[in-house]
């Protein structure tokens, strides 16, 4: 695949940049405990991550998929878990290797650095920030930024129209179907990491990374 035509680069969060399962395991454990229910094995809650922290609590309650739990009670636990996440964002989530070198390579490219995640944006600005990877980038968009959120095209949409790019400029670089499918429906270049909470083999994405450094030579005109 050739993207020597890409001018900006669209970086999805939890699974991509930053391993966050250990954090998210202990406010959603520390939920359940709180309302009354068992622990989830850490491995179970990460089949549940990647589409924002409401869809989270409501299969941390049910741990199940497609499944919503009763009103009040996800209520309780949705605000107990916002504030106990929110605490303790970066106790034990870690940036992935290569990751801080990746981006500073893309940065010596001059290519605009985003990050479009589900993750509410009162979470990810300070997890970023927690992380040291704020400064990096020129956008930071959540799951409640806009009225849509991956799989939705709005926000790759977005970022061209706030960067001044065509959407087959951009490409998003991500570990989940969300991501893959949002590029599509912007018309992005769709690029998986080998290392994320999902088989990447199975999300269809145009290429297969394995360390952000890598996009760097892909990248590149010389």
């Amino acid at each position: 695949m050739n993207l020597k035509n890409i001018k900006a680069v669209a970086f999805d969060l939890d699974g991509t940049l930053v391993d966050s399962i250990p954090d998210l395991a202990d406010a959603a454990n520390a939920m359940r405990e709180h309302l009354g229910l068992p622990p989830l094995d850490p491995e179970r809650i990460k089949s549940h991550v990647g589409d924002g922290i409401a869809s989270l609590v409501h299969r941390a309650i049910t741990d199940e998929r497609h499944a919503e739990a009763d009103g009040p009670l996800w209520e309780r636990g949705y605000r107990f878990f916002v504030q106990r996440y929110s605490e303790r964002l970066a106790v034990r989530t870690t940036v992935y290797p290569g990751v801080l070198d990746g981006l500073a390579l893309l940065r010596a490219l001059k290519l605009p650095l985003v990050i479009v995640t589900n993750k509410s944006e009162r979470l990810a600005v300070p997890l970023a920030e927690q992380l040291g990877l704020r400064d990096l980038f020129s956008l930071i968009l959540g799951g409640d930024t806009l009225p849509e959120k991956k799989p939705s095209a709005l926000p790759l949409l977005h970022c061209c129209q706030v960067l001044g790019i065509q959407p087959q400029e951009l490409a998003m670089v991500g570990d989940s179907a969300n991501d893959v499918a949002a590029a599509r429906a912007a018309g992005s270049a769709a690029i998986a990491v080998s290392y994320g909470y999902a088989d990447a083999s199975t999300l269809g994405a145009d290429l297969t990374v394995n360390s952000v450094a890598e996009l760097y030579d892909l990248m590149k005109n010389d």
